[in-house]
């Protein structure tokens, strides 16, 4: 069961709704006089540190008048600028914990880790410890090459607690500015693989409906449908294979809307097996039979979360501008779900 403490705050899987970017816009009064847009910026965010304001330049995320520029242009009189950083200013200090993590990639730059399901990826209200960002703040303790002045120790995007999968950390801030502005311009790769019930009548679809939380249950997210709510969002995705009941799809975000995935595919019928949140906990789909029932409740007990994984990450690496992609294997728990699905239709 859920804890009372376990909100839409606590996990989170949306760029835009997390916090992790700051995109503001400025109109240059007609009275200033030319001074160096890094110096001007901190004038207006001075929450901000010059360093951090010199990486979105070199980055590319600083424009003016539709054109990005270096850190030593000098503003004008009507300029129009537009900026993105990587995160606002922490909330709190974080603490460094001796907790495993299933690191498969690591160089000056960035750093890849596939999470495991029910670890919470940073401190929030009721999760203050044990996170991702804590395991990750004790393993750069003893890398030279971290710049132990990111706030949020490289963050970003985040995936839900018990969802399962890929994940890329910047280790300074140039790289969290470049890989920032990749995740806010949606020009990385990913795919998920999820678990949902019933059985899909199309091999591939697109499901399309905004996304806000939901009017009744603000434990959940809702897909309002006529757009009278929330952000846009796409989800595209494709079966992979059929278990009568359940079905394995692949899932392809063209947006990336809080719980998109668990959202849209309750909206259409199907929502993820296991997904209590999202009334996925119950049997859904098929027979009344006493054996039936129990070999589900068997699957709940293999697989106690919802049935997703982020299993591919594809990035521009921000110093080499080489193009790295990664694949995480479908955990323990999700391939014992499978053959045990595979085996009940063979001999039923």
């Amino acid at each position: 069961m859920k804890s009372e403490n376990d909100s839409l705050e606590d996990n989170e899987n949306d760029e835009e709704n997390s916090g992790l970017y700051e995109h503001f816009n400025i109109k240059v009064d007609a009275n200033q006089s030319l001074l160096r847009i890094d110096k001007y910026l901190l004038i207006f965010r001075q929450n901000s540190t010059r360093n951090k304001v010199s990486q979105a330049c070199r980055a590319g995320n600083v424009w003016v008048n539709g054109k990005a520029v270096k850190q030593n242009y000098r503003v004008k009189p009507g300029d129009e600028i537009s900026v993105l950083l990587a995160h606002p200013p922490r909330e709190n200090i974080i603490v460094p914990q001796d907790i495993p993590l299933n690191i498969i990639y690591e160089d000056n730059d960035v750093l890849v880790v596939d999470k495991e399901a029910g670890m919470v990826v940073h401190p929030g209200h009721g999760n203050w410890d044990g996170t991702l960002i804590n395991a990750l703040a004790f393993h750069f303790q003893k890398d030279k090459n971290f710049k132990s002045d990111l706030d949020r120790v490289g963050l970003v995007h985040r995936i839900d607690k018990d969802t399962s999968g890929l994940l890329v950390i910047a280790k300074n801030e140039y790289a969290l500015s470049f890989l920032a502005k990749q995740f806010f311009d949606r020009t990385t790769k990913r795919l998920y693989w999820a678990f949902a019930w019933g059985n899909f009548t199309e091999d591939e679809g697109t499901i399309t409906g905004n996304i806000g939380r939901h009017p009744k249950n603000r434990m959940q997210m809702f897909t309002f449908e006529d757009g009278s709510f929330g952000k846009h969002a796409v989800t595209h995705y494709k079966v992979l294979e059929r278990f009568k009941y359940i079905t394995w799809v692949e899932c392809k975000l063209e947006t990336g809307r809080t719980h998109q995935i668990r959202a849209h595919f309750k909206h259409i019928g199907h929502t993820l097996f296991n997904d209590e949140r999202y009334e996925g906990h119950h049997i859904l789909k098929g027979i009344n039979l006493p054996k039936y029932k129990k070999f589900v409740q068997n699957i709940f007990e293999i697989l106690p979360r919802h049935a997703l994984h982020a299993h591919s990450l594809g990035f521009i690496h921000p110093v080499t501008k080489e193009e790295m992609y990664f694949e995480s294997p479908m955990p323990k728990d999700m391939q014992e779900a499978i053959e045990k699905w595979r085996n009940y239709l063979e001999n039923n």
